[in-house]
């Protein structure tokens, strides 16, 4: 990690070995991340992308900073150390462009009906 944005003199980095190869369908990596949400732990596992559709013959392991320095022992069992999220790979281009204002209109107004009505999101935009 030296040299590295991530580098801290006084944290260890640490490698948690993952025992099972992963294979993903032709045409996806894998996202290896810390586990979403999950402050509490003393570690903070680091993202990185693998192409588990070509590579998955071998282990996938993951680096993490070690950051409570007052932790003794072992994890808990079943301690979550990494969160897997498949990535489709495909060539698109970004377009980025200012809202019309017909547009802003209506994110103003879809705003508003969010704050008046609980659970709208779930109700008519959740897949």
């Amino acid at each position: 990690m030296a040299g590295s944005p991530l580098f801290e003199p006084d944290q260890f980095v640490i490698k948690f070995h993952n025992l099972w190869t992963i294979e993903a369908p032709e045409g996806y990596a894998v996202l290896f991340t810390h586990p979403l949400n999950r402050f509490d732990l003393p570690f903070t596992t680091l993202s990185g992308i693998v192409d588990c559709d070509r590579y998955r013959d071998s282990w996938v392991h993951f680096p993490a900073q070690w950051h409570d320095t007052n932790f003794s022992g072992v994890l808990p069992k079943g301690t979550p150390i990494a969160q897997c999220v498949p990535v489709k790979r495909e060539d698109w281009v970004m377009q980025a462009e200012p809202l019309t204002p017909e547009e802003t209109q209506r994110a103003h107004d879809l705003s508003k009906s969010i704050v008046r009505e609980p659970g709208l999101y779930r109700r008519r935009f959740r897949a």
